[in-house]
């Protein structure tokens, strides 16, 4: 009997203290130990939240939603803007916009309709472990999403970066399903370079503000000096492990959902979660915007902070514990994360060797084209537009079972 009420009085206490913890942990935990980032590292992202926003707008020249301080966006610099009727489902809204004073060209995506039942089925296109790419896994849907709008204007984007001199940067920028098919975008960009002009790797960015989990955390880590992901304090999308899909199924049993899912991710070791290599991440570097006041309202907080350019209010409050202090550059930093991920063993990750080599002769051979060597002869597949159904294609082949391999792992040389 003693022994019984001593059991139960011990799993009694171990659930209590559950409970407390789940129930007062807040957004501003996970990034307790974080290095702040720099004003000069966070600057675009204001002035891209902007260029997201405009996308709502149906007329620039008479917005009717213009955030604090208005859109700071030259109407004239607009060079495509693109609606539902033209998508037709296949991709969310989104406008092409060059910024000549800062010479970026940026894409924007807007998030998700709640009232448009494509972008639920755009969404709702992926299933776990469906859709290989690059060495990982990225989610079916927005993969299709984003290599239709390859389609559909990687020539624009192309002749617009070679007729501004090829010294702009290429900007991909969304919003929450937005989000995840710009970084996708971002992500086959950098695999075919040479198909939008050469550009460098250096010159292609990605802003993915509160992003989609659309690829495998080798994937996310491999694409971190492309790719930054913005969260804001306690959003659940870019935490939850349930994939988007299932999320959105349960839409009306939310609740419940949430409390199965944080009652099963308890008892998985964190171990077993970064071995699968199904399991899908938000996608590259973390910028994480806390508001410090418990129970607070955060939207208030995200409006105030993400469109605030004086740099001297970056920073308002100390931080609660010590923070690391950033003596390293983003590309040591990027570097060191490619090695920790090799040595977590997780499934697929790549050294910082392996992913270096091939950039720096890549960029290489686009720099010579800029010093007065004499053009390369454009191609068949240049002078027709690409095709990037066919490039995303390539990168894999079948085995004799049936199943997709990637060419780069077939052709590994085996260990003796």
């Amino acid at each position: 009997m003693t022994l019984s009420c001593g059991v139960e009085c011990f799993l009694l206490l171990g659930c209590s203290r559950w409970a407390w913890k789940r129930c007062t942990y807040v957004g501003s935990d996970d990034s307790e130990t974080w290095p702040l980032a720099t004003p000069d590292e966070f600057e675009p992202v204001p002035r891209v939240c902007r260029v997201i926003l405009a996308v709502y707008e149906p007329d620039l020249r008479h917005p009717q939603f213009p955030p604090d301080g208005g859109y700071r966006l030259n109407p004239d610099w607009v060079l495509k803007r693109v609606t539902y009727e033209h998508t037709q489902g296949r991709s969310p809204p989104y406008l092409i916009y060059a910024d000549h004073d800062r010479k970026e060209i940026v894409m924007a995506i807007r998030g998700l309709n709640l009232a448009k039942e494509s972008d639920y089925k755009l969404l709702l296109n992926n299933r776990l472990g469906m859709q290989m790419f690059d060495g990982g896994y990225v989610h079916h849907g927005l993969l299709k999403s984003a290599v239709w709008l390859l389609n559909e204007e990687s020539e624009t984007l192309k002749r617009v970066w070679e007729e501004t001199g090829r010294e702009y940067q290429m900007i991909f920028a969304g919003h929450s399903l937005g989000s995840g098919v710009a970084a996708l975008m971002a992500v086959v960009v950098i695999n075919h370079r040479d198909r939008l002009g050469g550009i460098p790797r250096s010159k292609v960015r990605c802003y993915a503000v509160a992003p989609a989990r659309c690829m495998s955390l080798n994937l996310a880590v491999k694409y971190a000096d492309v790719i930054h992901s913005i969260v804001l304090q306690d959003d659940f999308l870019p935490r939850t492990a349930t994939p988007l899909e299932d999320i959105f199924k349960s839409i009306f049993c939310l609740p419940c959902l949430i409390f199965l899912v944080c009652l099963r991710d308890t008892f998985i070791p964190e171990g077993r979660k970064l071995k699968d290599p199904r399991r899908l991440y938000a996608p590259g570097r973390m910028y994480h915007i806390v508001e410090r006041k418990f129970c607070s309202n955060s939207l208030n907080c995200w409006f105030q902070q993400i469109m605030r350019e004086n740099k001297s209010e970056t920073i308002t409050v100390p931080p609660k514990v010590q923070k690391l202090e950033r003596s390293q550059t983003i590309e040591k930093e990027h570097k060191d994360a490619l090695q920790k991920a090799v040595s977590l063993n997780i499934p697929h990750a790549i050294s910082a060797a392996d992913e270096t080599t091939p950039n720096k002769e890549t960029e290489t051979e686009a720099a010579g084209s800029g010093n007065g060597d004499s053009p390369k002869p454009e191609t068949e597949s240049s002078t027709r537009g690409t095709n990037w159904d066919e490039l995303v294609e390539k990168l894999f082949k079948r085995n004799e079972s049936g199943k997709l391999v990637l060419n780069r792992e077939s052709n590994t040389p085996q260990s003796q």
